[in-house]
């Protein structure tokens, strides 16, 4: 699909403001500031390029609803024809690649199988995550909002993942009304389902079976008994509707939650379980994360498992922490094909509808 790092520099105003949010989120910095940049750009969005020339002109910008003074510079400066210093500063210190390796692989996905949109904890709309990943390079995104049980994420009950399901048809109706074809961009529908406390999926049967992916995890007593874990963790791999275990550890070792060892299960039996019922292991690739750790990615390497190299993204500029993953995939020696978001659109559901 090939890999634009970073999205291409924009040229108007709209763009330019979308592309500072962007390269802030990449940067992992304050979410406010990456707010106060992507409502700049939506209070513009209805306004012709006359209109806004004119406000530059008359000094009336700040007038707008979520222009301050600090966006009301970058558009002057874009509308000037000049490069704005915001833009400039921000290129230079997070514009540039994330990781030394993993470029084969990055430029080889075709989509990303995690991601979280405002329907759950993550701080953007499904359309401003779909229109990231498509500027990205990818041909499809899974949507996976969390499910009911993970309350502190406001996961999806039946009623709103039913909404969900309705609003991600709009949101592809628009996209081919604008022009893309039937092997155009695609945002799919998923979820990432908890696996409850006894190996079952926190969401019904009937909703399981209306989405094209589904990745499950363990957010809860992740201290719980290596025996009953291992149970856990097998028992959802074995249940059809699973496609993708993830972040099977759920360890956390940097970043503004703090640090937590992660789970202790039987890894080789979690993974030949997942090799026999063709269930993607996750290389998930936020950098607090690194999950699984390599000496247990190696082990499922060996076991013969199939990987997915995902964001996990909660906001449209983590959706390039694919890099990292692409990295730690390409150092551990996984091929390719062996990488379920390597396959072609069509592929990966019918992998998935198994």
């Amino acid at each position: 699909m090939g890999v634009n790092s970073g999205v291409s520099t924009p040229r108007g105003p709209v763009a330019t403001l979308r592309r500072i949010a962007f390269l802030l989120e990449r940067g992992r910095q304050e979410t406010y500031k990456v707010k106060a940049f992507r409502a700049a750009a939506a209070s513009l969005l209805p306004l012709g390029d006359d209109e806004i020339a004119a406000r530059v002109a008359a000094g009336t910008l700040t007038d707008l609803p979520g222009i301050g003074a600090s966006t009301a510079k970058v558009v002057a400066q874009v509308v000037a024809g000049e490069v704005p210093d915001r833009l400039a500063s921000l290129e230079e210190e997070y514009g540039g690649s994330l990781v030394s390796g993993g470029d084969g692989l990055r430029a080889a996905l075709r989509g990303d199988l995690h991601s979280h949109s405002d329907w759950s904890d993550g701080g953007s709309p499904i359309e401003e995550m779909a229109f990231t990943a498509i500027e990205l390079g990818h041909d499809y995104l899974v949507l996976t909002d969390h499910s009911p049980r993970l309350t502190v994420a406001r996961g999806l009950s039946v009623e709103r993942l039913q909404r969900q399901l309705a609003v991600v048809d709009a949101i592809n109706e628009h996209l081919v009304s604008a022009g893309a074809d039937g092997d155009g961009f695609t945002v799919l529908k998923g979820i990432e389902v908890d696996i409850l406390d006894d190996g079952s999926l926190d969401q019904t049967e009937e909703m399981l079976g209306r989405l094209d992916v589904r990745v499950a995890s363990v957010h809860s007593k992740l201290k719980m008994e290596p025996d009953e874990m291992t149970k856990r963790m097998v028992a959802a791999i074995e249940n059809p509707f699973t496609n993708v275990l993830g972040h099977c550890t759920g360890r956390l070792i940097t970043g503004n939650r703090g640090t937590r060892p992660g789970s202790r299960f039987d890894a080789r039996k979690v993974f030949e379980a997942a090799a026999e019922h063709g269930v993607a292991i996750e290389i998930n690739s936020r950098p607090e994360r690194r999950d699984p750790p390599t000496e247990l990615l190696e082990q499922a390497r060996d076991i013969g498992c199939l990987f997915s190299i995902d964001s996990d993204a909660h906001a449209p500029g983590q959706l390039d922490f694919q890099v990292y993953g692409c990295e730690r995939a390409e150092a551990a020696g996984i091929e390719a094909e062996r990488i379920v978001n390597t396959w072609p659109r069509q592929r990966l559901l019918e992998w998935a509808r198994r």
